[in-house]
This record gives C-alpha cells, sequence and structure tokens, in this order.
C-alpha cells in the first residue's frame, strides 16, 4: 500500500497557484517543505508537480538509469535567450552532446586552475576598491559580488576586461536578473498576459544579454590574442566525433549560458559573508589557517589544497543558502508506471515532472544534526567524505551537473579567502536576519555590508 503524496488545498482550475508566490518561487517551496516535509506536490493550471526535500529520495531521483533532467517550465522559456545550449537543451537535441564535447576539455579541475591569477588578482582589486571607500561606506554584499562574477568570468572565459568594479553596473547584471525571473514567472501565466504585458521587455533584456556576447566576440575578432581560453575553444575547436563546429549564433548561446550559469557563485559568497558574520568564531577559524598557511607571502594556487577550513565554509554555504536551489527530474523515457519511490512508499505517474529543493534536502535531519546551525566543520576530511552523494548535489547531477562547477568552486574559494585576507566587515544592520529571493537562484536581499582594512 503506498502513501498519499501531501498536497496543499487549492481552488478550482488554478489549483495550488496561490500557494506560490511567482516573485519568489523557491521561498514559496522551503515553506511547503517545512509544511509537508521529504515529498509533496503541487498543482498549477492543471499540471501536478512532486517535490522533493531529502537525501534519500534525492539520492534515488538522481539514478541516471531511471530518472533524468526535465528541461521545462522557466528553462524552456530562457530558450529565447540562449536558445539550446548546454543549459537548456533538450535531450533529444544532438546540439548538447557537440558542444559538450568542445566545452569540457576547457572546463576541468586543471584548466580551471590556469585562471587562479586572473580571479585572485579582480578580487584583490575589489578589496582594493572596498579599502578606499572608507568604513563609514555602505555596500550590497550581493550587488558588489555580482561585479566581481561578471567581471571575472568575462576575462577568464572571453578574454575581456569590462571594468565593472566601479562606476555603472554593467547592463548584463540587471538583464540576467530580469529575464530569469520573468522565466521563471512566464508559466504561472497564461499566454496571453505574457504576450501583452511582459513580452517587450523580456525581448530587450534577451536582447542586452546577446548584445553583451556580441561584444565580446566582436572585441576578440578584432584584438588577436593567443589565449587559449574557453572562447578560443568555440571559435575554433571541432567537436571529435562529428567534426562539427560552433556557428557565431551558437557560440553567443553559450556565452550568454556561461554568466547565467555564474551568477550563482555570488550569492555563494554574499550568504557566507551572513552567515561567517553570525558565527564570528568560524572567522577566527578560517583566518588562523589563512594567516597559517599564506600568511605575508602572495597567495597562489598552490595554496587552495592546504586550505581545508577555508573549502569547509564554501561547502557548508552551499549547504545552507541552497544558492543553486534546485533541479528538474523525470523518468526516463520508455518507463512504464506508475513510477514507485522511497522503496513502493510513494506513486508516481510514469511522466511526472520532479523537482528537487535543495533546502529541504541540505537540511535532512536523518544525514545532518542541527541542521540549522553554520558547521564548517561538517564539512571537512573525514566528515565529509561520509556524507551520502545526495548531500553533495549543489551543482546537480550527473551527465547534465554544471559544466562550470570547477571553476565556480575555485571562484568561491578565491574570493572567500582574499576577503578574510583583506578586509574587515561588518554588517551595516546589525539587527539584519537572511531573507532570500531569486529566479535560476538564491541571493541575501537587503544585506548590505561594511568594510574597513584588516585589523585597521
Amino acid at each position: 500500500m503506498t502513501t498519499k503524496i501531501p498536497k496543499p488545498p487549492g481552488v478550482p482550475l488554478l489549483g495550488n497557484i496561490s500557494d506560490v508566490d511567482p516573485s519568489n518561487t523557491w521561498v514559496s517551496l522551503q515553506k511547503l517543505w517545512e509544511k509537508y516535509g521529504e515529498i509533496f506536490k503541487i498543482t498549477v493550471l492543471g499540471q501536478d508537480i512532486v517535490f522533493v526535500g531529502n537525501i534519500a529520495l534525492c539520492d534515488e531521483l538522481c539514478d541516471e538509469k531511471r530518472f533524468r533532467k526535465y528541461v521545462g517550465g522557466p528553462i524552456v522559456e530562457i530558450r529565447k535567450a540562449v536558445h539550446a545550449s548546454l543549459f537548456t537543451a533538450f535531450a533529444a537535441e544532438p546540439v548538447w552532446d557537440v558542444h559538450h564535447r568542445i566545452l569540457a576539455p576547457n572546463l576541468t579541475p586543471a584548466a580551471a586552475a590556469e585562471h587562479f591569477n586572473e580571479i585572485r588578482d579582480i578580487a584583490a582589486e575589489l578589496t582594493a576598491k572596498w579599502r578606499g571607500l572608507g568604513s563609514d561606506s555602505t555596500l550590497s554584499a550581493i550587488g558588489e559580488l555580482n561585479r566581481l562574477d561578471l567581471e571575472t568570468t568575462t576575462l577568464c572565459f572571453f578574454g575581456r576586461r569590462l571594468h565593472g568594479l566601479t562606476g555603472r553596473e554593467p547592463p548584463m547584471i540587471r538583464a540576467m536578473d530580469q529575464s530569469t525571473g520573468e522565466a521563471m514567472k512566464r508559466p504561472t501565466r497564461p499566454k496571453l498576459v505574457n504576450w501583452l504585458l511582459h513580452q517587450s521587455r523580456f525581448e530587450r533584456d534577451c536582447k542586452t544579454m546577446r548584445d553583451y556576447a556580441a561584444e565580446c566576440l566582436q572585441y576578440r575578432k578584432h584584438n588577436p590574442t593567443d589565449r587559449k581560453d574557453l572562447l578560443y575553444a568555440m571559435m575554433n575547436a571541432k567537436d571529435p566525433e562529428t567534426g562539427k563546429a560552433m556557428d557565431e549564433t551558437q557560440i553567443i548561446d553559450e556565452m550568454v549560458s556561461m554568466p547565467i550559469g555564474s551568477s550563482t557563485a555570488p550569492c555563494v559568497i554574499a550568504s557566507a559573508i551572513y552567515y561567517l558574520l553570525q558565527n564570528t568564531g568560524c572567522i577566527a577559524k578560517a583566518r588562523e589557517e589563512i594567516d597559517s598557511v599564506i600568511g605575508e607571502s602572495d597567495f597562489t594556487s598552490d595554496h587552495l589544497d592546504k586550505l581545508p577550513y577555508c573549502a569547509g565554509v564554501v561547502r557548508e554555504t552551499l549547504r545552507l543558502s541552497a544558492a543553486a536551489p534546485g533541479f528538474n527530474i523525470e523518468p526516463v523515457p520508455g518507463t512504464q508506471g506508475p513510477v514507485l519511490l522511497a522503496g513502493g512508499k510513494y506513486q508516481v505517474p510514469a511522466k511526472q515532472t520532479m523537482i528537487i529543493v535543495l533546502h529541504g534536502v541540505n537540511r535532512d535531519p536523518a544525514v545532518f544534526e542541527e541542521p540549522e546551525a553554520f558547521k564548517p566543520e561538517r564539512m571537512v576530511g573525514e566528515a565529509f567524505e561520509k556524507l551520502p552523494d545526495g548531500a553533495k548535489k549543489w551543482f546537480g547531477n550527473g551527465k547534465r551537473v554544471c559544466i562550470g562547477r570547477h571553476y565556480a568552486w575555485m571562484w568561491n574559494v578565491i574570493t572567500l579567502v582574499t576577503l578574510l585576507k583583506d578586509v574587515d566587515l561588518e554588517m551595516a544592520d546589525q539587527g539584519y536576519k537572511l531573507k532570500q529571493d531569486g529566479w535560476f537562484n538564491l541571493r541575501p536581499v537587503g544585506f548590505n555590508i561594511k568594510v574597513k582594512s584588516r585589523g585597521s
């Protein structure tokens, strides 16, 4: 006998549309998880969606023999900007395999490590900017880190400086935020409403993003270089299996997709700042490690593997913040229903859309003692190694795992270490409590900081 999957009461025709705030979808899902637990479902405009929020079920849904990534809803909507990119391609589109074989060799751990100096130096530019502002200046943590992320990504992947750490915010940042926000909302509205009231701005934002990519591409064409970066591969490499190359439209597709994907990283570090300021003993431990390993010498790539506690801070922040808040799953084609879950406890139809809610998965009390507490030590050494795979799905799963995860991991650690090494941080509002919103990511809202040179 299976257990009925819990569901909030709905209204005729509209279902549970009032249970999910389209302006803050993921926080709505967090609240539903807090009420219903490891699995629940909602109905929106006639479509049932199942949500999973514990590690055992997450592990089960990550079995690629039974399940695969589902491309639907907001991911389909953002294809307006990126078409069939690595992030948005349907399983049956052969372009995904071609692009992956071209790009993946340039995003291995070794390839990411080649960008260490660039990431470190631009992070140091940001802390130098902060030190020059004076301790009374109030800064948006996520706003500053968004600038850093786009500046670094554009240089490392595409070989161009935007000089966007100061002055007017690069238009790409706002366009990414608005377009992904609109992509999240569009599936909850009638198509006519989308077309009449929201289409023009959505198209403007998509154009802004594609203009950013086209300008970077033209810059490379007009400024030849011997850099063997990601853009070089897209412009020159051929798929080793089919011999196909990427055309200019496909290059721009991936050039837009990459910053959208990397926009999760500043959410991680902004959240890390918050958690550290709430747990100042963790700052002391991290700085003791940094001072012992790096000291007064230059921060180099050789130091990264010698900073396990700092890595633990990043992992624990990934766990608590769920900066990449979830991913979509469906049974593989040909599955005969019903599909049994949790050893037959639950069942879903053979074509059921399911979403893994990492806020819940990452707080599973069966795995994490005091799941709401910030404890970097549980993410270090043997304690981390013993965690089940389902507790480490911050970058997705399997074939469709984030292709830039090694670069993102390094960016997070380098940025965190640079901030703790160079500056002292404090909350502008000492009474601030974490609030999150976001679209394809989750970020701290209204979180402002004050900064001064370390020890001054």
